[in-house]
């Protein structure tokens, strides 16, 4: 299973960005994308790497502060194998490299070792 993230850049505090990651290599025949929760981590510059927020298979969000909450949305289309997270607000604390990892699990875990598949991470970076 491959994930490809993209649709980070370079944007002024108060922009929005939305976030691509694409799941691909499964046999979606027997393992649906509504089989994946897809979580999206973030590692700013010598920083640890945090959990930001996931979707579950039926759609469902989780997020790791109510700051994140109130900015950022999450969303799916099982049918193209894809999940999306609209970043708005913009703050230069949120400038990191942003994954995406997948799970076979109906819930979205905050810990990155329990996700077996990763992306290479697309590079958000907000200027104030």
């Amino acid at each position: 299973v491959q994930l490809q993230a993209y649709g980070g850049g370079l944007v002024q505090a108060g922009d929005s960005l939305k976030l691509t990651c694409v799941v691909s290599g499964s046999d979606f025949s027997r393992w649906p994308m509504s089989t994946y929760s897809v979580a999206w981590f973030r590692q700013g510059q010598g920083l640890d790497r945090e959990f930001v927020g996931g979707i579950n298979g039926a759609g469902g969000c989780s997020w790791y502060s109510d700051d994140v909450r109130g900015r950022f949305a999450c969303s799916r289309d099982n049918a193209r194998n894809t999940v999306f997270l609209q970043m708005n607000s913009l703050k230069p604390e949120d400038t990191a490299v942003y994954l995406c990892a997948a799970s076979q699990a109906l819930v979205v875990f905050h810990h990155s070792n329990e996700y077996d598949y990763w992306g290479q991470g697309t590079e958000v970076t907000v200027s104030s």
